[in-house]
């Protein structure tokens, strides 16, 4: 786990469009200290060309701005867990692709969302996404690959802490193994993460079966489907299933000290999270950590 100062880098997703170095501009215009990018289009497989120069240009504007931590969420075309040679190959192309740019730009990991087994056996699904997460860890260095707790379909790798621990016995348990925590997705998945008992429960769990030293960051949503509902649909900060209280509960959870923690909601203009979403998230954390000490 990162640091144990009492400071949460709270920030956003946002967009490379226009180079690499535009990220951290729009993450500074909307007050961000971490953000998230794509390292390429999320829906198509042509990889970015940067290169050393934009790496160089990358880091010094960071350095330059409020951001202090970036991290990159692969692609999601990416299934690692596929029957299909041909996807494997791109899946681990890309992914590689992804680690390598990470390790230029010094992030704090690469978020993967590791496969689904698309009516195959759970077991050799499992074993097939580990070995391309293996591979790719191999063909590249230095940037962590972040294990996200997936939501949604039974057919999805990664729903729970049990199923995310013999992914990473699976790809060699190598340090550089990491795990990201959704709050959105854990909520929907049944993990009552807005209630801070519970919450600190789930954290036992997560701490017993996966390690927090493996806890490398979060991903702060709300949740537009109800507790267990395994539908995974973020809501803006707030304005969900989880709401204002079970956000202050999830951003002043101890444990969750000095994490990357990045927006991913629709947004108030559907164009992504806004200066003002990131402000209440900060908000919201202020008033969990001022709850929790009264």
């Amino acid at each position: 786990m990162a640091d144990s100062s009492d400071k949460m880098l709270i920030g956003a997703h946002v967009s490379t469009a226009g180079g690499l170095v535009k990220a951290i501009e729009r993450g500074a215009e909307r007050g961000c200290e971490s953000i998230q990018i794509f390292n390429q289009s999320p829906r198509m497989w042509r990889p970015t060309k940067y290169g050393p120069e934009d790496f160089e240009q990358f880091k010094a504007a960071m350095a330059d701005s409020p951001v202090e931590a970036v991290v990159i969420h692969a692609v999601y075309l990416i299934n690692c867990a596929s029957k299909d040679k041909e996807l494997r190959k791109k899946s681990l192309a890309s992914l590689t692709h992804a680690l390598r740019i990470g390790a230029g730009i010094d992030a704090a990991g690469v978020v993967l969302h590791p496969g689904a087994q698309k009516g195959e056996p759970h077991g050799p699904s499992m074993k097939r996404a580990a070995k391309v997460i293996a591979a790719a860890l191999k063909d590249s260095d230095r940037c962590p690959l972040l294990l996200e707790q997936t939501a949604g379909h039974k057919g999805l790798l990664g729903r729970d802490f049990d199923e995310t621990a013999e992914l990473i016995d699976l790809a060699g348990r190598g340090e550089r193994l990491g795990l990201c925590l959704d709050s959105c997705h854990l909520f929907v998945q049944g993990y009552d993460v807005a209630d801070e008992q519970k919450l600190a429960e789930i954290v036992d769990e997560a701490a017993a079966k996966v390690g927090l030293d493996r806890l490398r960051c979060l991903h702060v949503n709300d949740a537009a489907a109800p507790l267990g509902s395994c539908r995974d649909r973020h809501a803006n900060i707030g304005k969900g299933e989880m709401g204002k209280a079970g956000l202050r509960a999830f951003l002043s959870e101890p444990r969750f000290d000095g994490l990357p923690a990045t927006l991913e909601t629709p947004g108030p203009e559907k164009n992504g999270p806004d200066r003002k979403e990131v402000q209440a998230a900060k908000r919201l954390r202020r008033e969990g950590l001022k709850r929790r000490r009264s």
